[in-house]
């Protein structure tokens, strides 16, 4: 087992401390109780930004509520490279408000426009909800781009966790024509293989924010139907090809059930002719990016994620989105 960075053993610490049940024990309205009640614990005070504006993406079941912030110190008559941000939390827990901070930080370090996606949560909504409303609003934010202030030639697409699935699937979509193709997406200690058969399974059982375990009362819920875990919408790791989508970011943590999947799927892409940047970090766990009043490594890592995006969005300034042909 890799070594743990102090600061991750201070959490792993208070969590001890705390003696919070599980979340895979707790019916979901508790278990997002309790989530965003840690969100709000272990984050900093929210970063003051240029604009914050509340729009909702219409789609066949309803609208799609987002949230929409513009860095501290863009120009309000300006179109922004923009980047559509979908939430964590396991497909169960999770809205606008648990990833308020970073998004917040992204679009300041960016100097764009994060657009955050509030999709519809398993297990009252389960597969392919989430899927829907997140090509909805990258669909929205496309079509009205100029009306939202954004640049619609330099679009991303990322997110952390089951978020990070959703956006793999999205430039799945997007290479396939499906919804509009982005310049990057950006996938952080991804879920990608919802068969939950990778070695971090066996490894990573307790002691950790995330386990195998809590990845599994996550997938009962998500997709209950054991045929929909093998879609590539559910599972992008299973689609035939992955040629042709945008160039990708992944981030791994070494003490994450999830790390071994993730892996694998950067080296899948890179083989299959996408240009990845693939950032491990050993001794870090699952979660960390809304932990970051505890975690410092976590603010290093968004500078790290926002300008590899501000490097891909000036590629694709500067004459084509840098796409494998």
């Amino acid at each position: 087992m890799p070594a743990l960075h102090p600061d991750v053993q201070a959490l792993l610490a208070m969590l001890r401390a705390a003696d919070a049940q599980p979340l895979e024990t707790l019916p979901p309205e508790a278990a997002r109780r309790s989530y965003l009640a840690g969100r709000r614990a272990l984050q900093p005070p929210p970063d003051p930004v240029a604009q914050i504006r509340d729009l909702a993406a219409p789609s066949p079941a309803g609208p799609v509520p987002l949230r929409l912030y513009r860095g501290a110190g863009t120009a309000p008559d300006v179109a922004l490279p923009c980047l559509v941000y979908l939430h964590g939390g396991g497909w169960v827990l999770g809205n606008i408000d648990s990833h308020d901070w970073v998004c917040r930080r992204l679009a300041n370090l960016m100097q764009a426009c994060v657009i955050s996606v509030d999709y519809r949560l398993a297990p009252e909504h389960p597969f392919p909800a989430a899927v829907e409303d997140a090509a909805a609003a990258l669909s929205f934010v496309a079509e009205r781009a100029e009306g939202l202030g954004v640049d619609p030639g330099r679009l991303a697409v990322g997110g952390d966790s089951a978020g990070g699935n959703l956006a793999a699937v999205l430039a799945l979509m997007g290479r396939d024509g499906t919804v509009p193709q982005t310049a990057m997406q950006v996938l952080l200690y991804p879920s990608v293989d919802l068969g939950l058969t990778s070695e971090g399974f066996e490894r990573i059982t307790a002691g950790q924010p995330l386990t195998a375990g809590t990845m599994r009362y996550f997938v009962d819920h998500y997709a209950p139907e054991p045929g929909d875990r093998t879609d590539w919408r559910a599972s992008p790791a299973r689609a035939a090809s992955l040629a042709g989508t945008a160039p990708a970011l992944v981030l791994t943590c070494g003490h994450d059930p999830l790390c071994e999947e993730a892996r694998l799927y950067a080296h899948r892409l890179e083989r299959e002719g996408v240009p990845v940047t693939a950032l491990h970090l050993s001794d870090q766990t699952h979660g960390i990016l809304t932990m970051s009043r505890l975690v410092r490594t976590s603010a290093t890592v968004l500078v790290f994620v926002a300008e590899a995006v501000r490097e891909r969005w000036s590629l694709g300034a500067e004459g084509g989105r840098g796409r494998p042909s």
